[in-house]
């Protein structure tokens, strides 16, 4: 499994942290169908985001870039069609914990690059046509992330496994104590 596949960390600016790295993404690999990932040559970690961007497919589409975020912040406003916070083990309208930013780095950002590295329509007559867009990606990622959480995954990293019910139960007491 995604022996070939090269890891590249590049240098960080300011405070910015990669909240996953190299084992992380391979685990996540090893639970997918080789089918699936067959393209991807090479994950980058970088700090070349901006507002909004937590990670990107290189033209090619080949590549993985997951880029450096803040050690501390909220992505309630990055969640789309129907994700909430607690589906990672964050509180709406509050700083996330590490635990729920590297879910959403792994199980939604990740997933939804390697979405884009999917052949939509194989016939197209340009890549822009022949790869998964945005919806497609979107869906294949909240298609994984559901099959890969709907069992237990027996690895002592709880960032592999939905949030547990006493991780929400500590989310919901935190939240009342302010």
């Amino acid at each position: 499994m995604g022996a070939r596949i090269k890891f590249t960390v590049g240098r960080l600016r300011t405070d910015r942290v990669h909240h996953v790295g190299e084992e992380d993404v391979r685990v996540v690999l090893s639970r997918l169908p080789d089918a699936l990932y067959q393209r991807l040559r090479a994950v980058h970690f970088n700090d070349r985001g901006r507002a909004r961007t937590f990670g990107y497919v290189t033209r090619g589409r080949r590549e993985i870039v997951l880029c450096a975020l803040p050690p501390r912040m909220g992505l309630g406003r990055a969640l789309v069609h129907g994700e909430t916070p607690e589906s990672f083990g964050a509180k709406r309208g509050a700083k996330w914990p590490r635990l729920a930013l590297r879910r959403f780095m792994l199980y939604d950002v990740f997933l939804h690059e390697l979405g884009h590295l999917q052949i939509a329509d194989a016939m197209a007559s340009s890549d822009r046509l022949r790869f998964a867009r945005e919806k497609l990606a979107h869906e294949f990622a909240t298609e994984w992330r559901h099959r890969l959480w709907s069992e237990r995954f027996d690895h002592e990293d709880p960032v592999h496994n939905r949030p547990s019910a006493d991780e929400l139960e500590k989310l919901g007491a935190m939240a009342g104590a302010v």
